[in-house]
């Protein structure tokens, strides 16, 4: 008995979701996809019962929020973590031959599903503990702890059922569906926050008695359009995305059975989709919650704590949390204040913004001399490459554990029978043409969305250029599932506006 069936056990008095008998048309499935939609984002709207009504406004609790399909203090404040890093785990030890499975054996599918929710139930406790004992969290009193984080654990499973759900009836996976949504949310919430404000500021008009507009006459104008640079910025990522979806270098191919009849494998520029810069970005952020653990380290510890993360903490209403101000994972961290104007809750608009880019420092802990400051600049620098870096090793990771590599494409094509023209019917003359061209492109993609979400970043567009890199990436699939699928036509209009 390996591995996996000893937990047989378990998984049959595990809940799941029964799959319909019959396929489900795309009406169905479109019905379905609004029902999820509509419980996830119930579960959105409801904060969790012990929660402080103080959230800090932090931008990295904006990516957070994207990279999870979460919202900070609500039901789902843990989100999709649990079933990204189930399946991340699960895949590694498939990849190292811990154990083996066959997924065109519906038995041993099933079975690697059901594990794969198990383990995320799991993480979705442990994960719930560490949100609300970092500060992430803030609870109103110390004694409802077990409360909060109880609350926070049930809605991820909620989610991971959901999930499930929309992954049998609806037309793609919750995952997918949930940042989609996510973003779509933080996109119109984004630019009503912006256009309702600086409307009102260039007719003069005062939000509130404490937020008033701080400038008029002759500037208003001006500087409400320069406002609406972060819904500008959004568009640029937006249209770049579908842009570079688009970018492909094309292999021919000829059937090796049959002259005449041949084909193209294209190798997009985004060959690794933009599953890097997600697992960058959540690796960064989920070194933010974890170090908090050793911010209050003390002896010998305390050093070199306050080397990797410097922490300072900062106190709205009831609550108090940690912040990230300085040392080496500040540096690398996407903490930067949003360039919006003070009406609409930012740094004070853009002209502040570079301004705090050119003047503030950060600072550095270093066990032999004390802090330091290191200027803003320094931090953009170390945060941009970092990013692009890690998006590329990921990229490698990915190719390499999801198949992907030269040697397996050329495999895939060797079994079906498809061959290069000019060379010899061989997998390893394949596989040698494709060392050519996948890596390099694996790379150079990897790279592309790893700068393209940190300048997005940078200049704050709405949404987060993560979020709008993903939104693009599942849209371009939806649609190629669709359309594979023959549903394309099935509802008057849909192709359209997926085509579009």
């Amino acid at each position: 008995m390996g591995i996996l069936e000893k937990l047989d056990p378990v998984l049959k008095v595990l809940p799941s979701i029964k799959k319909s008998d019959t396929p489900l048309s795309l009406r169905e499935k479109l019905k379905w996809t609004g029902i999820v939609l509509a419980v996830y984002f119930m579960l959105f709207s409801i904060p969790a019962i012990g929660t402080s009504s103080a959230v800090l406004s932090n931008p990295s609790y904006q990516l957070i929020n994207i990279i999870f399909a979460a919202k900070i203090g609500s039901l789902i404040t843990v989100g999709i973590g649990p079933i990204v890093l189930a399946s991340i785990v699960l895949q590694m030890l498939q990849g190292a031959g811990v154990f083996k499975v066959d997924m065109q054996d519906p038995e041993q599918k099933a079975r690697m599903q059901g594990v794969q929710k198990l383990i995320a139930i799991v993480i979705a406790f442990v994960e719930a503990f560490v949100f609300v004992a970092t500060g992430y969290v803030p609870i109103a009193l110390p004694s409802l702890f077990q409360l909060v984080a109880i609350q926070l654990a049930i809605g991820a499973i909620a989610v991971i059922y959901l999930d499930e759900i929309m992954a049998k009836y609806g037309l793609t996976s919750g995952i997918n569906m949930f940042i989609a949504g996510g973003v779509a949310y933080s996109l119109v919430a984004g630019t009503i926050n912006i256009i309702i404000p600086e409307a009102l500021c260039a007719l003069g008009v005062s939000l509130s008695s404490t937020l008033v507009c701080t400038s008029g006459g002759a500037t208003a104008i001006p500087n409400a359009i320069l406002a609406f640079g972060p819904l500008f910025f959004a568009a640029i990522v937006f249209l770049v995305s579908i842009y570079a979806y688009d970018i492909k270098v094309e292999l021919p191919l000829v059937f090796s059975q049959f002259r005449g009849v041949g084909g193209r494998l294209p190798i997009p520029l985004l060959y690794t989709s933009v599953l890097p810069v997600i697992l960058a970005t959540s690796f960064t952020l989920s070194l933010t919650v974890w170090f908090r653990f050793i911010a209050n380290a003390t002896g010998s510890l305390a050093s070199l704590a306050k080397f990797i993360a410097y922490y300072t903490p900062v106190t709205a209403g009831a609550a108090t949390t940690l912040n990230l101000a300085g040392g080496i994972l500040y540096l690398i961290s996407p903490q930067f204040p949003l360039p919006y104007s003070a009406a609409n809750g930012g740094i004070g608009g853009y002209s502040t913004y570079f301004n705090y880019l050119a003047t503030q420092s950060s600072q550095l802990y270093l066990p032999w001399g004390g802090l330091v400051l290191v200027p803003e600049w320094v931090h953009i620098i170390m945060y941009t490459l970092f990013l692009v870096g890690l998006c590329v090793i990921f990229g490698r990771f990915w190719i390499e554990m999801t198949g992907q590599n030269p040697k397996n494409v050329a495999s895939q094509l060797q079994d079906v029978g498809w061959q290069i023209p000019g060379f010899r019917r061989d997998p390893r003359i394949i596989e040698s043409v494709l060392n050519k061209y996948i890596p390099t492109i694996a790379i150079l993609g990897s790279a592309f969305v790893g700068l393209l979400a940190a300048l997005a970043t940078l200049t704050g567009a709405v949404g987060t250029g993560v979020g709008i890199l993903l939104t693009v990436g599942i849209m371009y699939m939806i649609y190629q599932q669709l359309e594979q699928e023959g549903q394309l036509g099935a509802v008057p209009g849909i192709e359209k506006v997926l085509s579009s």
